[in-house]
């Protein structure tokens, strides 16, 4: 059948209610034209992220009425060790309350003042915990990557060469670790190939550097080795995501991605002295380590979620939904990142609102006018979230000037995605209206969750 449809029923609905445009306009001006302080009662199709935000299954639900809330020693709590170890092999499993949690240990431990942490692309929260120890983020992405209308398998992989050269530059005593992530959320949600990921492993054992995975969405990055690289076909997505693992020191996962959960994290270690230096930091900020900020409820939850993930019928459907709006899109010439990756689609707000330069983020314009438009919440992946200052207070840009339209799991239809569709080339139509913006208002860290601007 050509027909993919989605492979679950719905049991439990939740109303939208539809704003009009007026309404809109008004909501838009006191969130300052920052669609992180709408209310979300007053967004109509929310795709600000797929963290936390998706539908959980009848079964994560049951796990819920069967939380052990024990304090210490919870049975829940051993039920999500197990099925983290048989994926990723690593003996030391450290519940989170959220992957950030997770990255806020990790780099407090192993990060620091002239230390590097080198990546293919370090999203917002990752960048901001390496960067408050003290240490630098530095992304090493591979030139298709950097390249927004090149269609190519892997747009999300490290560049190996660049990745090589700067350990020879700096040192390897300098380097706290190497982290991949995938798939590659500020690069478009494109996956990394199983080939680089040995290829950065194998830098980093030669040179003894730690090297670990940013998990978040492994599942959908495994279905794209089984789809796209050579020898993988006729593996599970399951065997490929324990491949993937077996060559890692360690991990991060935020589970509010590929485990449907709405809240939760883990840490999972192979090391046991720098386990029990992060278990040691738990237990002063998150909680005991059998529960680790979490209620029992929520350690089941992010259990089962991460056994259903690995199911390749809803991969499938998940992965051709996201390619379907690109589809759409193409019939009518829109800039956006090529291919469509795993969880989202990037529109190129560069291109789509060229008449606006980058000092006036055409990123978070469209944002505002897609809200606007069509009541569409998305996020600006550019010079807002990863725009720094020079000395004399220049802007330096973004690598790119993106919209992510991040679809939760199991949530919507095709017909909210048509709409969403219709509403992009509405506004495309009339694009030249759109103002840039200013920043009237912003904070030290992680800028462009509470920023405020006004239009220009």
């Amino acid at each position: 059948m050509k027909t993919i449809i989605e492979p679950f029923r719905i049991k439990t609905v939740e109303p939208i209610y539809f704003t009009t445009r007026e309404e809109r306009a008004e909501l838009l001006t006191e969130a300052h034209y920052n669609p992180f302080l709408l209310k979300a009662k007053d967004v109509i199709i929310d795709l600000l992220t797929d963290s936390g935000t998706g539908a959980m299954s009848s079964n994560q639900w049951a796990g819920i009425m069967r939380g052990d809330e024990s304090y210490a020693g919870s049975e829940s709590f051993y039920r999500f060790e197990s099925v983290i170890k048989n994926l990723t092999s690593m003996p030391y499993v450290i519940p989170v309350h959220q992957g950030r949690a997770a990255e806020k240990i990790l780099f407090s431990i192993e990060g620091g003042a002239g230390k590097y942490v080198l990546s293919n692309t370090l999203f917002d929260t990752t960048r901001a915990n390496v960067e408050y120890s003290g240490a630098q983020g530095i992304d090493l992405l591979c030139p298709e990557g950097k390249q927004t209308a090149l269609v190519a398998p892997f747009k999300g992989n490290m560049d190996i060469d660049a990745l090589k050269a700067f350990i020879a530059d700096n040192g390897a005593a300098s380097i706290a670790l190497v982290i991949i992530t995938v798939t590659n959320n500020s690069g478009g949600g494109q996956p990394v190939s199983m080939a680089n990921i040995k290829q950065a492993q194998q830098v980093c054992k030669a040179r003894g550097i730690p090297f670990f995975i940013d998990a978040c969405r492994f599942a959908e990055n495994c279905y794209f080795i089984k789809t796209r690289e050579a020898g993988y076909e006729n593996k599970s997505v399951q065997q490929i995501a324990q491949e993937l693992f077996s060559y890692a020191d360690g991990c991060t996962m935020s589970a509010k991605k590929d485990a449907f959960a709405n809240i939760g994290g883990f840490l999972a270690l192979h090391n046991a002295e720098l386990a029990e230096k992060c278990r040691n930091m738990l237990i002063m900020t998150e909680g005991f380590p059998t529960y680790g900020g979490l209620a029992g409820r929520d350690l089941e939850a992010i259990a089962t979620g991460l056994e259903e993930i690995v199911q390749e019928d809803y991969l499938k459907y998940r992965i051709r939904s996201i390619e379907y709006i690109g589809e759409v899109l193409d019939k009518h010439d829109i800039p956006y990142l090529k291919p469509t990756g795993g969880h989202a689609v990037y529109l190129d707000a560069k291109k789509f609102l060229s008449h606006i330069p980058v000092q006036q983020y055409p990123g978070q314009a469209l944002c505002c006018a897609l809200y606007l438009e069509g009541g569409i919440r998305g996020v600006e992946i550019g010079s807002v979230m990863f725009g720094k200052y020079t000395d004399d207070g220049s802007l330096i840009p973004g690598v790119h000037e993106l919209v992510r339209l991040a679809l939760p799991r199991r949530m919507y239809t095709q017909s909210h995605m048509d709409y969403v569709a219709e509403v992009i080339i509405n506004l495309y139509q009339k694009r030249h209206e759109v103002k840039g913006l200013a920043i009237t208002y912003e904070s030290k860290y992680l800028r462009h969750f509470t920023a405020k601007f006004k239009e220009i």
